[in-house]
């Protein structure tokens, strides 16, 4: 029986694709957002969900570190996805008044459209496919997505590889509600929140790491909402959580900090 996985739609986004990599023979439910999928993992209304955490280009994915943080899911899988954007459209380049596509998208092509469209009005939608639905609708519309997009509703390709870099990566990860088993090539992903902003707590926190050799891969701050310059740090560190020395690590950090929180240990790509 094929694997229930939950993506942002509709058919064609970039997590869908990044999805079938991970699993060809997966069945597709899509969703209106990113904290929707993961919301219908911890549910069990899929088995898994496939959400973006970060983009080399544009840093990382806020709505998806936020609902990680607050929900009670587990990473248990990555998949790094070169997104190649394209402008998709029914008329001609001349003709574009309008682009639609999501936030990330329109970013990553930020120097691209402001050299080629610099007069165009720019729409966020939900998704790279749901403004290719919508750029079908209209001549003067083109929206920003995938290729593969294109036939799946009716475009053409106006323009191919209109990322502001052919090294454009997204990292992919798999949600569900169970730890994987440690493989010996694993990565852990936590977030830490330190209520006292003491001179040095941060680096007491991240020497716990150091002494262990536990070499940290990602380390970057999110505003808590709780105030202005109050935030969690959410850190990838290479090892599993079950390992004796992130063990160790993890448990002296759980005395300093006031959230510690395991967002998942799981088997690295890189």
């Amino acid at each position: 029986m094929s694997q229930l996985i939950g993506v942002l739609g509709p058919e064609g986004t970039f997590s869908e694709k990044a999805a079938k990599r991970f699993s060809p023979g997966a069945e597709i439910r899509y969703f209106r957002d990113f904290e929707e999928v993961i919301a219908a993992v911890e549910e069990g209304a899929v088995e898994a969900g496939v959400v973006p955490l970060e983009n080399s280009l544009e840093g990382s994915v806020g709505q998806t570190l936020d609902a990680l943080l607050r929900r009670k899911v587990e990473i248990s899988g990555e998949i790094n996805l070169q997104v190649r954007h394209c402008l998709l459209g029914r008329g001609e380049a001349g003709g574009v008044k309008v682009i639609l596509s999501h936030p990330q998208a329109l970013a990553q092509c930020r120097g691209y459209l402001k050299r080629r469209f610099p007069e165009a009005e720019l729409r966020t939608t939900g998704s790279t496919s749901h403004a290719a639905k919508l750029a079908g609708e209209f001549s003067e519309m083109a929206a920003i997505a995938d290729a593969e997009t294109a036939e799946r509703y009716g475009l053409s390709v106006i323009e191919r590889d209109v990322q502001d870099s052919d090294q454009n990566v997204t990292r992919f990860v798999v949600v569900g509600r169970e730890a994987p088993a440690p493989t010996g090539r694993d990565k852990t992903s936590l977030a830490l929140y330190l209520e006292r902003a003491e001179p040095g707590a941060l680096w007491e926190v991240l020497g716990e790491f150091a002494k262990r050799r536990i070499n940290l891969t990602r380390i970057e701050s999110r505003p808590s909402k709780r105030a202005l310059g109050d935030y969690y740090f959410f850190i990838d560190l290479e090892g599993h959580a079950t390992d004796p020395p992130v063990a160790e690590a993890l448990a002296r950090i759980r005395e300093r900090a006031a959230v510690t929180k395991v967002l998942g240990s799981y088997p690295r790509t890189d």
